[in-house]
Formats: C-alpha cells, sequence, structure tokens
C-alpha cells in the first residue's frame, strides 16, 4: 500500500493549483493547511467577502456556487488542478424548511461545480459524500431521512453521470464519523470535551448508537490520494475503519481523560429514532486508493482533548 502522505503524494500536490469550497468549516480547514504544508497553491471559497490573501496564505474568493454564473466565471479564471468540494449546509435535521435550502448548497451548487469544470476544462473533482445517505442495503431501499441526505445522495448521481457522458473526472469520499481538533463545538466529542473542561456534566442521550469513527487528519489524507489517484472516477469511497464503537464508549474514554469525577448524565436526550448501525468498506476503499485510517481511537481522543484543552487555556489566559 502506497501510504498518501508519502514522497510521492508530495510531489503530486506540489505547485498543483487546489480550489477548495467550504474552506472555513472543520474539513476544508484541516485540509487547506495540509495542502499548504504540501507547497499546494490553494484558493478558498467564501459566501463572505475576505481578504483576498490573508496571512493564512490562502487565496480568498467570494463566491455563490449556487449561482451558475459566478461558479462558471471562477473555475475559468482559476482553472484549478483540482477541486475540493465541501460548501453546503450540514444538518440532517428532518424538517420541511431545509428542504429548499440543502437543495440549493448541496446539490445545485454541485451540478454548476461540474457544469463548469466540464464546460472549462480543468482536473479532478473530489466531492465530500455522507454517511447519512441512504443505501440498497437498507429495509426501505434509498429513501433519504432528511433532506440532506436527499441532496448528497442526487448530488453522487450526478457525479456518475458527468463521469458516464462527459468523462468528468470527479470522485466522492465519504467520511464517516470525523472527530478531531476544531470540531463544531456542538458536535459530540467537543461538547464532551469542553463540558467537562468547564466543570460541567454533559447531558447526553442512552449514548447505545454505535459509529465508525475516523479522526480528521486521516480523512485528509484520503482527500489528498484522491487529488491524484487514478481509476477511481466515478466511486464513492468509505471513509472508516470498518468498526464500529458507541457513542457511550467514546464519551466515557473522553470522561477519562478528562475528568472521570463528573458524572456522566446519558439518557439526559433522547435518541435518535430508527437509526441504524453502519460501517465503512475499508477493504474496498484500500484497494482503490491504498489509504486505511492510522490514527487508533484511543490517540485520536487524547490529541482532540489535548487540543482543546490547550485552546481552552489561551482564551482564558488572553482574558477572551
Amino acid at each position: 500500500m502506497v501510504s498518501p502522505t508519502g514522497s510521492s503524494a508530495s510531489k503530486a500536490l506540489s505547485d498543483t493549483r487546489a480550489l477548495v469550497t467550504g474552506a472555513s468549516g472543520f474539513l476544508g480547514t484541516h485540509l487547506c493547511q495540509r495542502l499548504l504544508v504540501e507547497r499546494a497553491e490553494v484558493h478558498a471559497v467564501s459566501r463572505s467577502p475576505r481578504r483576498s490573501r490573508d496571512r493564512d496564505g490562502l487565496h480568498w474568493w467570494q463566491c455563490d456556487f449556487v449561482d451558475p454564473a459566478a461558479v462558471h466565471d471562477l473555475i475559468g479564471r482559476l482553472k484549478p488542478d483540482v477541486v475540493f468540494h465541501f460548501g453546503g449546509m450540514v444538518t440532517a435535521a428532518p424538517d420541511l424548511a431545509l428542504v429548499a435550502p440543502t437543495f440549493q448548497t448541496l446539490l445545485a451548487s454541485t451540478v454548476n461545480l461540474l457544469t463548469a469544470v466540464t464546460d472549462v476544462g480543468g482536473g479532478r473533482v473530489v466531492l465530500s459524500a455522507s454517511l447519512e445517505e441512504p443505501t440498497n442495503d437498507a429495509a426501505d431501499g434509498l429513501v433519504p431521512e432528511s433532506p440532506y441526505a436527499a441532496a448528497k445522495l442526487a448530488a453522487g448521481t450526478y457525479a456518475r453521470m458527468f463521469v458516464k457522458l462527459y468523462d468528468t473526472p470527479v470522485v466522492s469520499l465519504r467520511p464517516f464519523m470525523a472527530y478531531g481538533p476544531g470540531q463544531n463545538p456542538t458536535k459530540i466529542i467537543p461538547y464532551t470535551i469542553l463540558s467537562l473542561l468547564h466543570g460541567d456534566a454533559p447531558r447526553l442521550s442512552s449514548g447505545e448508537r454505535a459509529l465508525d469513527w475516523v479522526y480528521v487528519e486521516d480523512v485528509i489524507d484520503a482527500f489528498l490520494a484522491a487529488a491524484s489517484r487514478s481509476g477511481i472516477e466515478g466511486r464513492t469511497l468509505d471513509l472508516g475503519w470498518g468498526t464500529a464503537v458507541r457513542i457511550r464508549d467514546v464519551v466515557d474514554r473522553v470522561s477519562r481523560l478528562v475528568d472521570p469525577s463528573i458524572t456522566l448524565r446519558y439518557g439526559a436526550l433522547p435518541d435518535r429514532p430508527d437509526v441504524r448501525t453502519r460501517v465503512a468498506d475499508a477493504d474496498a476503499t484500500t484497494a482503490a486508493l491504498g489509504w486505511r485510517p492510522t490514527t487508533s481511537l484511543d490517540r485520536g481522543l487524547a490529541l482532540t482533548v489535548e487540543w482543546y484543552r490547550q485552546s481552552l487555556e489561551t482564551v482564558e489566559r488572553n482574558g477572551a
């Protein structure tokens, strides 16, 4: 197996012009920093104005990917060697009010991107698929349980169509339960860490749901590998270990790392209804991409706890 973070990947990405949508999000932020380390020329997209080149070394562009003309103009001006598409609304709630915005920011934006790249010509497009997408082995088949899942499912279908009809070089990667430094504090791991660091008892569901947890830097390794790996166009590849661990077991490990004296409030929140356990097809991803995660759950949790501990200490030291 070839490591995606080895010298071959570094040479492949050096001087590459990369475009990252959703660059200020969890995965986007980590990917941009790694691309800079690999000496790529990194162009980051936001919907709000930013300086054309911030001190972080990124070239920032303001563009709403819901606007097909704006997307076509940006792709035409940059002609990126690779596009990583993370942009869009991220929530798996079933609310009716989310149908239109998820359609626009997730599906329409993806179609606009694929159309522009196909028309202008360019390199690889790497899409971020979702664990929430339904699969054929579900009891009710390919029936999404949220507008978000429906938009992600449809985006993958469009991607495969673009590969078949227009030879657009697009691949989709599906991170399973990604976690790590800098994640939204409402997510289960940072929420638990921050609650415990403040001396508070986190309010949790039963914690019985089992998930395939994967550390963020391992996820980024896979996205970097997908930027240049040949023969994977049209594929959707899972990013995970292929094993599931209960939320309760993960939270218990976090508690032991931070403050085991605080009693965890399991059952204070309701469980999500009708959620089945699903794990990554790790073997298929290794065969196609030459990638497997390397950061164990214990190691990843320790790194994440230490990052939040140091961040909190910095905030308190600065009086923020």
